[in-house]
C-alpha cells in the first residue's frame, strides 16, 4: 500500500514523500521575466516546509507575453543565472524543483503594438514558433539545474484554450478531431526531449473545461492516453478554474480525485492530483484506493508551508486552509490569515 511519507521514483525524477507543491501565481517577478528577493524566500520555505517537489507558479516561456503582470519568464538566455539561483535554493533542502512552462495567450506584433490572437487566427509558423519557444524555454531550465518543466496546459490559458473544442475551431492539422487539437502539446513534448532529454517532463491539463462545448472528462482522458503513449513523465489532473471555495475537510475535499483514479487505471504514466486536499485522511485515502501517484497541494501551502511536516510529525492532521480565496487578492497571494511578522 502506497504511504504519503515514503521515496518516490519517477522518470528522470526521485522524491523523499508524495506531496508536491502545485503551481501557484506570486506576481513577484519583474517585468522582463527576472526574480524578486521575495520569490526567493517564498520558495525556500516552501522547500523548507518539507513537500517532496516543488512545481514553481506559471513562467511564461515568452518576452511578448502580456497575460499577466509580475509573471517569471524563462524566455532569454541571461535570466538562466536568477533561475540557477531558484534551483539552488531549492535543492538545498533535499527538494526537487520543476518549472512550470506556460503561455498565457499569443500576442502578434502590429505596427507599434500587439494584439492578442486565438488559436484559430495563429498561421503554422506561429504555432511551430510557440513549440520553439517552449523547447528553449525547458533548455534553460535544464542550464539552471532544474529537474523537469511542466507543460501547463490547464485553466484556458493559451494551450488550454488550443486544445478545447469550445476555442479551437481549426480545420487543418492542429484542429478538428482530439489528435489533431492535441498535437501543439506532444509537438511540444517531442521537442522538449530533443533539447533537454533527462528532465522530468509533466503535464497539467483540465479533466473538464466545465465550459460550453469545451474539453469534457472523455476527451480529456483520450488526451492523457495520447500524451502517455507517447511517454509523457507525469499527468498532473486539474480543472478549468484554479480553486473551489467552502472546502472542508472531510466534506468535499478532493474534487478532481475521481478523475485522477479513473485517468490512473487507464495510463501506466504516474498521475498527479490537486484540488481541495485538506487532511491526511483524504490523501490516504485516494493512495490507497486508487493508482494516483503524487498529491498536489496549493492553498493549504499558502497557509502552512510546513504542513507536510506537521502532517508527518502529527502536529496535525487538518490544514488551517478555510479556502476563502482571499489570498487571490492579496500581494504576492499569501494567505491572508498569517500575521504581519510572516511576511
Amino acid at each position: 500500500m502506497k504511504q504519503i511519507f515514503e521515496e518516490v521514483t519517477l522518470p528522470h525524477l526521485s522524491l523523499k514523500n508524495r506531496l508536491v507543491r502545485s503551481a501557484t501565481w506570486e506576481a513577484v517577478a519583474a517585468d522582463d521575466g527576472g526574480i524578486d528577493e521575495r520569490a526567493y524566500r517564498i520558495y525556500d520555505e516552501f522547500a523548507a516546509g518539507g513537500v517532496g517537489a516543488v512545481i514553481t507558479g506559471f513562467t511564461s516561456v515568452s518576452d511578448g507575453d502580456r497575460y499577466f503582470e509580475g509573471m517569471m519568464r524563462l524566455s532569454r538566455n541571461d535570466l538562466v543565472p536568477q533561475y540557477r539561483r531558484l534551483a539552488d535554493t531549492v535543492h538545498a533542502h533535499g527538494t526537487p524543483i520543476i518549472a512550470q512552462l506556460a503561455l498565457g495567450a499569443y500576442y502578434r506584433a502590429v505596427g507599434r503594438g500587439f494584439v492578442q490572437v486565438e488559436p484559430n487566427e495563429m498561421s503554422e509558423e506561429e504555432i511551430l514558433f510557440v513549440e520553439s519557444q517552449f523547447a528553449d524555454a525547458a533548455r534553460r531550465a535544464k542550464e539552471a539545474g532544474f529537474d523537469g518543466v511542466q507543460i501547463h496546459a490547464a485553466h484556458f490559458f493559451f494551450l488550454s484554450r488550443f486544445i478545447s473544442p469550445a476555442v479551437n475551431h481549426r480545420t487543418d492539422r492542429y484542429g478538428g478531431s482530439t489528435e489533431n487539437r492535441a498535437r501543439i502539446v506532444w509537438e511540444i513534448l517531442a521537442k522538449i526531449r530533443a533539447a533537454a532529454p533527462s528532465l522530468h517532463v509533466s503535464v497539467k491539463i483540465n479533466s473538464n473545461d466545465f465550459t460550453a462545448g469545451g474539453l469534457g472528462a472523455e476527451e480529456s482522458l483520450a488526451i492523457c492516453k495520447l500524451l502517455s503513449a507517447d511517454g509523457i513523465d507525469s499527468i498532473e489532473v486539474s480543472g478549468n478554474g484554479t480553486s473551489v471555495g467552502g472546502i472542508r475537510a472531510g466534506v468535499n475535499e478532493a474534487y478532481f480525485a475521481p478523475f485522477a483514479a479513473w485517468l490512473s487505471e487507464e495510463v501506466e504514466t504516474p498521475v498527479i492530483v490537486v484540488g481541495g486536499f485538506r487532511s491526511r485522511a483524504k490523501m490516504e485515502e485516494v493512495l490507497e484506493k486508487s493508482a494516483v501517484a503524487l498529491i498536489s497541494l496549493s492553498r493549504p501551502l499558502l497557509r502552512e508551508p510546513d504542513f507536510p511536516h506537521k502532517l508527518q510529525t502529527g502536529e496535525s492532521r487538518v490544514s488551517k486552509c478555510v479556502s476563502c480565496n482571499a489570498c487571490y487578492s492579496s500581494e504576492m497571494h499569501r494567505c491572508v490569515f498569517r500575521g504581519k511578522t510572516e511576511k
